[in-house]
């Protein structure tokens, strides 16, 4: 065979081994939800393509076959063609001997980097681009390959299987899909710039429901709202209007001892209506609707379950000691979840400042602080909720004004203590970073 022969069968042999390397690579890294989508629209291919992926054994044997075949094939032509006239130039500068060597190397390094340009790595490039819409082209081609060597394919995968089972090795791919790979998505979606920060936020917010317990969206006791069964009617009047809110739980005194709820629109329904405010007698077991009364223990996912059987968005919080630790409602629950798509800014708990440093309350849960701060190794984990019960567990006392604390290269200084509630936190960076296991706390 001629110089030009020898080059129209390389380029034919390229041309080949591309083919089967863009086949390999639109089948591996096809996403199994965009082909059922594509099928769901009409493209019977995609179709196939799922077929093949579910049992891809066939197909990867037709392109490992094809693959060999090719390169050996052009490593035998690429030699007997190229070698000669690489010799050939080159004895009459270095001799027949060294000039064949290294003739020899030249045609080698030619007919290789042919190969591994041109038939592998602008094909895997071009089928990673957009691999469903290259595998559904490829396809049809590919499985008429594997019908026309179906015995080979068959005697080469029946070895391959038990050699696989005596090894004890996997044989199929799990299509299982966690919260992990859902999360590494969206984060990639965010740096792409397909997914907007917001949006990411909203899909982390939505996998902690099941971490967050209730403490960490409750509005805590110190901050309820309640009225009385004793409450005159001048007093619950002075009281909506001083502090509205949609929803009042309604205690036998104290409380501790809670005994139902009033919704506002109620009340405001009897003014209108001139009829009395009263919480006792028969006029007050009108208004009085039962409370959800939940553990502290609670996950926010579970807090939504309870909600949805109970038909009920409001809810009071208690500890093991049947003291009232907070009231939740479905609308903290969600305000969790959206987070600052719905949380107005001077509502904040954590507020980034213009230096690079955060003003925090103290009931700000553990989880948000890990979001902004990008500390994941919190310690003592589980023992506390929210950035007080860090100072507390760190500083071991309750936290007092200027109290300083010092992890993972963060210094939380306490700015205001109000009736030994931490109310506001400045966050600022330490350099250098403490490790765990040296203090870290002043």
């Amino acid at each position: 065979m001629d110089l030009a022969g020898s080059a129209v069968a390389m380029a034919l042999l390229i041309a080949g081994g591309a083919f089967l390397a863009i086949a390999e690579i639109s089948l591996a890294a096809s996403r199994r939800l965009r082909l059922r989508q594509m099928a769901d629209e009409g493209e019977a291919r995609a179709g196939r393509v799922l077929a093949v992926q579910q049992e891809p054994g066939h197909f990867f044997t037709v392109v490992q076959i094809g693959v060999n075949m090719v390169a050996i094939l052009g490593g035998i032509i690429g030699e007997g063609a190229f070698t000669p006239a690489f010799s050939a130039a080159l004895s009459p500068w270095l001799g027949p001997d060294l000039g064949g060597k290294i003739g020899f190397g030249l045609s080698f390094a030619l007919v290789t980097m042919c190969f591994v340009v041109l038939a592998d790595l602008i094909p895997r490039r071009v089928g990673m681009a957009e691999p469903e819409r290259v595998a559904v082209r490829v396809i049809g081609p590919m499985l008429f390959l594997a019908r026309l060597l179906l015995p080979l394919v068959w005697l080469l995968n029946g070895i391959t299987d038990l050699l696989m089972r005596a090894l004890h090795l996997p044989a199929e791919r799990k299509e299982r899909i966690t919260a992990a790979d859902i999360l590494a998505l969206a984060e990639a979606g965010a740096q792409s710039g397909t997914v907007a920060d917001a949006e990411q936020r909203v899909i982390e917010n939505v996998f902690e429901l099941e971490t967050r317990n209730v403490e960490s969206a409750m509005t805590p006791r110190e901050r309820i709202v309640f009225l009385t069964l004793d409450d005159d009617e001048a007093y619950i009047r002075s009281r909506i209007a001083a502090q509205p809110h949609s929803t009042f739980p309604v205690c036998d005194g104290a409380i501790d001892r809670p005994v139902g709820y009033v919704d506002s629109s109620d009340l405001f329904q009897r003014v209108l209506n001139g009829e009395p405010l009263s919480l006792r007698g028969e006029s007050g077991r009108a208004l009085l609707r039962k409370v959800l009364i939940v553990p502290d223990r609670l996950t926010l996912a579970e807090m939504l379950a309870q909600f949805r059987q109970a038909h009920e968005d409001f809810a009071l919080i208690v500890n093991e000691y049947a003291l009232v630790v907070g009231v939740i409602t479905l609308n903290d629950v969600m305000s969790t979840v959206m987070g600052s798509l719905v949380v107005p800014e001077d509502e904040e708990r954590i507020v980034r400042r213009d230096d690079g440093s955060f003003l925090a309350d103290g009931i700000t849960p553990i989880a948000e602080l890990s979001h902004a701060l990008g500390v994941t190794d919190w310690p003592q984990a589980g023992q506390y909720d929210t950035l007080a019960g860090f100072l507390m567990v760190m500083l071991r006392r309750l936290p007092r004004r200027t109290d300083r604390v010092q992890w993972e290269g963060w210094r939380f200084e306490v700015m205001d203590v109000d009736s030994h509630r931490v109310d506001q936190v400045m966050i600022t960076r330490s350099e250098p970073a403490q490790a765990p296991g040296e203090g870290g706390r002043t």
